[in-house]
């Protein structure tokens, strides 16, 4: 069992240590705990190696003893002799320096002392609270192994362990205790010097113990319940892979997942000793098993990870072409300057290598030597930063045809190198880094999400995230939990009729009251098509907004429900000759997207004043459908197109009084808008005869537990920043969703429950047909079970309408308290884009619309 550094830091965690150890030798096992230093002690000594002066390496050592007699106080023990001996020996050796031992080895031994306390500490623990416990120091056990390959620094720093079965060792252990704690980290060499198994080494030494013993099991005990589908840190969807073998799971770590170092897993293969990964706070989580089966099943992508900071190095020579020994004299520069190469890809007169930053110094001068070396015998560029981007699964080469949607999300990227192992198991693509943020959470919908092309194997893609560490979280969203405070009232109008939308208004006025402190926005529109409830454009109407249209239909039911005053956008796209004449009769403002309008129906704006919608060149926002930029998205004139259109309105006597850009929706970045804004503007001094810029809306809400709201005092100092080189246009936005959708909520009630294999479904009296952004956009709603609200959360559901479609899923893998057949589904954020686009699919009856004002 192994345990790192945030688990051994504090009392809790050792309480927690002590009931697991426990436990497994409840089930009749002997058991050998592999610890990491506490937290921040590693980095706290190698800042002391760092140290010249030894009066600061002693002050340096004085508080990192410190550290361990404040754990002890906490635990009321006294000083242990075997944490003593540490403390003392770290003393000295801060005093001596490296004089004595030489740099590398001094290093080795003062850095191998992390370990070694906290073991020391732990063992007095576990055995003061009635469980004894061994100490074990892992130089006696763990025999570090020279290669050809290392030189002194990585034999020291870095070393290799053997890892045969040891019966001699596991007899030893046998005679003298059920309960061991050594260390992670550190082994021994052959002249008898402390070494350190480098980056990763606790779990690698967890994996060598496990070999050497031949173990029932590894256990990993770490802060995550184990292997995701990608980094849930980005991807909140992601699932947990429930079992892989030794082989993907060196992939999935080895291409960017931190949970597990790919060392670790080398050491197990030959004796097929599985692994374990598993949350030291929710043990009661299944984790990820990983050993030597290799499962029969159909070829997918198990898995999406990225790697930043990576660099190329592009080598290029037309002499290179069948010229023997040439990659011999390129890779021996690489070999020179201590740098592990880690894709490789080559043509008849160029090789492009990546090198990693997690296993290379890739500071500037490092890059600068090994380019200098190389230009001797090719031409040499360095591209950087990139990201790599790896997808994972067993037979990737028989896949290529099903990924043409992953393909065509690389179509507008730079795309520098597409590396596909000779192991069948990963297809990499090396972008620039800063696309990668974004475009992970799509990938991963695409092929792992739902509907995508994965297999529906429920026993390896296990819950997502969200279901297992989203429950209980309170999103950073105002007002968004109003539906708590008004539960009794909710419950009465669900026991009245279902489906249901209720709409709160205060929660409106209250988003409306955030944005209009935007000092820098002259104007604020709402976008009609969010909600058309006439309450909410009456509560807006009264805030001082505008209102954004799209069609006549909305046009003409948003002036029959707000004052005349109220300011009126026009905004259509691919709208009929008819659309533009009547709502040129109007107060609205007009817009234009394209050169068509003034192409083949001048006369019709001949001396109008109008709004010029362009497109910047790029979409955003969380979901495909709802990026409106780029030559992929239907919407906006390009801006190549732009001079043509100023001949055609000059040609009819056309003004340009504003420009317009919306490039997407559920933007969380404030610094978009301004960028939105400098564009507009530079494009507005050449036009000459605007007056305002409107920078559209998406402004995104929040959704997924632990997403960042969007900082609308941010929000506010970029416009300013921006406006203040701009001052003499006007500024509008156009927000929609932002203001509605945390006050809508959508009841219905569960219908019943059916299993399916690993799978539970849950339905509900109302779906897609109610509520199709799930289906269309793979939309998160948040969804609580408002009957019994505050149960635990013991069961995981499918939550599926009635609708006779397989996509009619509002929700994949929720963590509820068990439902019974009536319990009334509450469904949040449904207040923007939910009843506007439900329809009568299957003769459904449609969800009726109540308001709460008060």
């Amino acid at each position: 069992m192994k345990f790192g550094g945030t688990s051994v830091a504090t009392l809790p965690r050792w309480q927690n240590i002590r009931e697991l150890v426990a436990s497994r030798r409840a089930e009749g096992a002997r058991v050998l705990v592999v610890v990491s230093a506490l937290t921040g002690i590693t980095d706290a000594l190698k800042k002391l190696c760092g140290e010249e002066s030894p009066g600061n390496r002693r002050v340096a050592a004085g508080e990192i003893a410190k550290r361990h007699h404040e754990l002890l106080a906490q635990m009321q023990l006294a000083l242990p002799t075997t944490l003593g001996e540490r403390l003392s020996d770290l003393t000295r050796l801060a005093e001596s320096g490296p004089a004595m031992l030489g740099e590398l080895a001094w290093q080795a031994q003062v850095q191998a002392h992390g370990e070694l306390m906290s073991s020391a500490l732990g063992a007095a623990f576990l055995t003061h609270a009635e469980l004894p416990t061994q100490w074990l120091d892992a130089r006696d056990c763990l025999a570090a192994i020279a290669l050809p390959n290392q030189n002194e620094r990585t034999r020291l720093l870095s070393a290799m362990v053997e890892s045969r079965p040891d019966p001699a060792l596991n007899a030893r252990l046998a005679a003298l205790g059920d309960v061991f704690i050594t260390q992670g980290f550190i082994a021994r060499e052959s002249q008898g010097r402390t070494v350190l198994l480098g980056r990763g080494g606790s779990d690698t030494s967890a994996a060598y113990f496990g070999a050497l013993l031949k173990a029932q099991r590894v256990e990993i005990w770490t802060d995550v319940a184990g292997m995701f589908t990608a980094n849930p840190r980005q991807v909140p969807s992601a699932r947990l892979l429930q079992r892989l073998d030794y082989e993907e799971a060196q992939e999935i770590a080895s291409t960017g997942a931190k949970v597990l170092h790919p060392r670790c897993l080398s050491p197990l293969r030959e004796p097929r000793v599985p692994l374990l990964i598993k949350d030291t706070n929710r043990p009661e989580l299944e984790g990820t098993v990983i050993g030597p089966e290799v499962r029969a099943h159909a070829p997918s992508v198990k898995a999406i990870s990225a790697r930043k900071g990576i660099t190329l190095v592009s080598m290029e020579s037309v002499g290179m072409w069948q010229q023997v020994g040439f990659l011999a004299d390129v890779f021996a520069q690489f070999k020179t300057h201590g740098l592990s190469v880690d894709l490789i890809g080559s043509a008849e007169t160029n090789v492009t290598v990546s090198l990693d930053p997690t296993e290379n110094l890739l500071d500037s001068d490092a890059i600068a030597a090994l380019a200098t070396d190389l230009a001797k015998v090719c031409r040499v560029k360095v591209i950087a930063p990139c990201a790599a981007i790896t997808l994972v699964g067993r037979g990737m080469r028989s896949l290529l045809h099903t990924l043409s949607g992953v393909l065509a999300e690389f179509g507008q990227l730079r795309v520098h190198m597409i590396s596909q192992s000779s192991n069948n198991l990963n297809l990499t693509f090396v972008v620039d880094e800063e696309v990668v943020d974004a475009l992970l959470p799509h990938l991963h919908e695409l092929l792992i999400g739902a509907g995508s092309l994965r297999t529906d194997d429920s026993a390896l893609f296990g819950p997502s995230w969200q279901a297992l560490y989203g429950t209980g979280e309170t999103l950073d969203v105002a007002a968004a939990w109003w539906h708590e405070a008004e539960r009794d009232r909710l419950l009465k109008l669900a026991a009245e009729a279902t489906p249901r939308y209720v709409y709160h208004l205060p929660t409106v006025r209250h988003q409306a009251r955030e944005l209009k402190s935007l000092a820098a926005v002259d104007r604020l529109h709402y976008a009609v098509k969010a909600n058309t409830h006439p309450a909410i454009l009456a509560a807006l109407a009264e805030e001082g907004f505008g209102f954004e249209c799209v069609s006549p239909g909305e046009l003409k039911f948003v002036m029959a429900h707000v004052p005349a005053a109220a300011p009126l956008l026009f905004t259509p796209n691919f709208a009929p000759r008819d659309d533009y004449a009547w709502a040129l009769t109007t107060r609205a403002t007009v817009s234009l997207d394209s050169l068509y309008p003034l192409e083949h129906w001048g006369e019709l704006f001949r001396g109008r004043e109008i709004v010029l919608r362009v497109d910047l060149g790029r979409g955003l926002g969380h979901h495909e459908k709802v990026r409106t930029g780029g030559s992929g998205s239907k919407f906006g004139l390009p801006v190549d197109q732009l001079d043509v259109f100023l001949q055609l309105a000059d040609a009819h006597g056309v003004i340009v009084r504003g420009l317009h850009a919306h490039l997407g929706s559920g933007i969380l970045d404030d610094k978009h808008w301004g960028d939105v804004y400098s564009q507009l503007a530079s494009l507005a001094e050449r036009i000459g005869s605007v007056s305002f810029i409107d920078i559209g809306g998406g402004l995104g809400v929040p959704s997924h537990p632990g997403e960042a709201r969007l900082d609308i005092s941010a929000l506010d100092r970029v416009l300013r920043e921006v406006k203040a080189a701009y001052p003499h246009y006007q500024l509008w936005m156009e927000p929609g969703r932002f203001l509605v959708a945390d006050a809508g909520v959508l009841l219905a009630k569960v219908t019943q429950q059916k299993g399916k294999g690993a799978l539970r479904y849950l339905g509900l009296d109302t779906g897609m047909n109610s509520l199709i952004r799930p289906a269309l956009y793979d939309a998160w709603h948040e969804i609580v079970n408002l009957t019994r609200l505050h149960e635990p959360a013991t069961a995981l559901y499918q939550i599926v309408g009635p609708i006779c479609e397989s996509g009619d899923v509002l929700g994949s893998d929720r963590r509820l308290p068990e439902a019974t057949e009536g319990d009334v589904v509450l469904i949040a954020q449904a207040g923007a884009y939910g009843k506007v686009m439900s329809s009568p699919y299957n003769m459904r009856d449609e969800a009726s619309e109540v308001i709460i004002d008060t």
